[in-house]
């Protein structure tokens, strides 16, 4: 087949199917480009999941009348004048493909007015081709309406999913942008009822609020961070809310919606251990960074970024959500007011004190190399304390029964091992990890892909205590494991690892050591349906009660229950109703 130019209408059918993937696309480029016209207020019209019909209407600066045809035209922007301008973008907009590209796919009607022209202009694009333009009277700002979308590209329309699913991305959409500017009063109604509406308070709390409830809102942890030229702002969630997806992770870069899979690892990373294994929190980060040290070319959606330093913007993120979450998470008190209320019936134990005090004494994980290092203590609000507990015994040979000065826990004897192996474990970082030379080395094989992630993990297995080494192929010999370990099978601890390793897209190189050293402690926990006599169970108790995080083991898993005397005395009718 010879080489030919494409015609004008099949190159930009091809242009459009890169920006115009689905209605929602359509919604977003309407959208950003209100916003960079200073608008105050944005209403979003949708039709038949935006096959019918999307409009969207601004109260911007409006474009002006001889403007208004250049406006559709391939490559007109008015964002850009050099190609200089390309690496400092502080526009949404500035590739000039947006309105161009829907209206070679559907009719689009344009309608705009300035601010001191007497009359506005109205222009009509259908597939591609200009068929009405007219002066009109309208209000300061512009209306785009988007009728027949894919209209002349039926294969496209195929290709949609379902009507719910496209009314959920355009919702999704649209409260994403109302979270990202509170101070622009948003109006979504779709199929003439009113889904969404922000009141443009620059209040976004209240924004979150209509996104999830009030109860939720309330419930979410505000960030706040400055590092030189970042800045880092937004909501999280604390560790008790999660969800089962990561849909609920939104990161805006200087205004822009970007889907970024370095950023979304970042921020479950600051949750290790905290959330349960499937489990991943609702956050909404606003990144502010020099505009030169980001590049927003990289997708013609624009759903992209490229940062000049991609591991220190990584790391930030990290650091602000781990500073939230110690923030806000609450210390418990070592004396509850319930407690003290009974102090005239019920005294305290002095020798129980004393031993509390003592325990708060050496609950300090790593203080004396930490104070070498930094010439300071550990900031104490940042361990989360249990108080003193008394053990009363073992229920079901999996659970501790204990009685502190606050009610009742119930320790899940597993979990709670796991968190004091994996604190003993992080404490003896860069120390030699006690490990058992096999009798015979053993040898496995896996699969390619796991081989090859197996072979990049080998220096942190072989840090802690194992000694793994290639044996050919995708085959490996096992010689060593922790000491822990002894009694357990070497071939199925390592490929529990692996498959652990495989749970992760990109972990940094320290998550993984974390993961290793989790996933060992798991296999070296007691278990469920063992029975412990009364000095391991105290034991077990007494150490958990030094550990930083004593509350949830590495995975993220509760270690105990609470029950407070409060509810023991409402469940028993003692005080008020259920």
């Amino acid at each position: 087949m010879p080489i030919r130019i494409l015609a004008e209408e099949i190159a930009s059918q091809i242009a459009a199917g890169e920006v115009v993937e689905r209605p929602a696309s359509v919604v977003k480029e309407l959208m950003e480009n209100s916003l960079d016209a200073g608008a105050q207020r944005i209403e979003i019209r949708i039709a038949n999941a935006g096959k019918d019909f999307v409009e969207v209407t601004d109260d911007g600066c409006g474009i002006p009348a001889g403007e208004l045809t250049l406006a559709v035209a391939r490559h007109a922007t008015s964002k850009l004048s050099a190609a200089e301008d390309l690496f400092r973008i502080s526009t949404l907009g500035f590739r000039g493909e947006a309105l161009a590209s829907i209206g070679s796919v559907s009719r689009l009607t344009l309608v705009s007015r300035e601010k001191n022209a007497e009359l506005g202009r109205k222009i009509v694009v259908e597939g591609g081709k200009l068929i009405a333009n007219e002066a009109v009277g309208v209000a300061v700002g512009t209306l785009v309406r988007v009728e027949n979308l894919f209209f002349n590209v039926p294969a496209r329309l195929k290709f949609l999913k379902s009507d719910l699913t496209e009314k959920n991305q355009i919702t999704q959409l649209v409260t994403r942008y109302a979270l990202a500017y509170p101070q622009v009063r948003f109006r979504l109604i779709q199929d003439e009822r009113e889904v969404l509406l922000s009141h443009g308070k620059n209040n976004r709390r209240e924004v979150l609020a209509q996104i999830y409830g009030s109860d939720l809102a309330k419930q979410l942890l505000e960030v706040e961070f400055e590092d030189e030229d970042i800045r880092i702002a937004g909501f999280i969630s604390p560790v008790g809310v999660s969800r089962s997806n990561r849909r609920e992770i939104t990161f805006f870069i200087n205004g822009r919606w970007v889907q970024d899979t370095a950023l979304s690892t970042a921020l479950i990373q600051a949750y290790h251990t905290l959330l349960m294994v499937g489990r991943y929190p609702i956050a909404a980060l606003f990144i502010d960074i020099n505009p030169e040290l980001v590049d927003v070319n990289v997708h013609p959606a624009k759903a992209e970024v490229r940062f000049r330093d991609a591991d220190r913007v990584f790391r930030a993120v990290q650091r602000a959500v781990k500073r939230a979450l110690l923030a806000y998470s609450p210390a418990p008190q070592l004396s509850s007011p319930g407690w003290q209320s009974r102090s005239a019936q019920s005294v305290v134990d002095p020798a129980w004190e004393m031993a509390h005090q003592a325990n708060l004494a050496q609950t300090d994980f790593g203080a004396e190399s930490a104070g070498e290092e930094t010439g300071h203590q550990p900031d104490q609000s940042q361990i989360d304390f249990l108080p003193l507990l008394r053990v009363i015994g073992q229920v079901g040979a999996a659970y501790l029964v204990a009685e502190g000065p606050d009610g009742l826990y119930l320790i899940d004897q597993h979990a709670a091992h796991e968190r004091v192996l994996f604190e003993k474990f992080m404490r003896d970082t860069g120390k030699e990890i006690p490990s058992q030379a096999l009798l015979q080395a053993q040898t496995f094989e896996l699969p390619p892909q796991a081989a090859e992630l197996l072979h990049s993990q080998l220096e942190a297995l072989n840090r802690w205590g194992f000694e793994v080494e290639p044996f050919g192929g995708n085959v490996f010999r096992v010689r060593r494991i922790p000491s822990i370990l002894s009694g357990t099978d070497p071939v199925v601890v390592v490929r529990s690892l692996v498959e652990d390793f495989e749970e992760d897209e990109t972990p940094l190189q320290a998550e993984i050591e974390a993961r290793v050293i989790a996933r060992v402690c798991k296999r070296a926990a007691v278990k469920a349906g063992q029975i412990l006599s009364t000095e391991e169970q105290n034991a077990l108790v007494r150490e958990l009660e030094r550990c930083q995080s004593p509350r949830t083991c590495p995975h993220g898993r509760p270690t105990m229950i609470h029950l407070s005397v409060d509810l023991l005395e409402r469940q028993f009718g003692r005080r008020g109703s259920r």
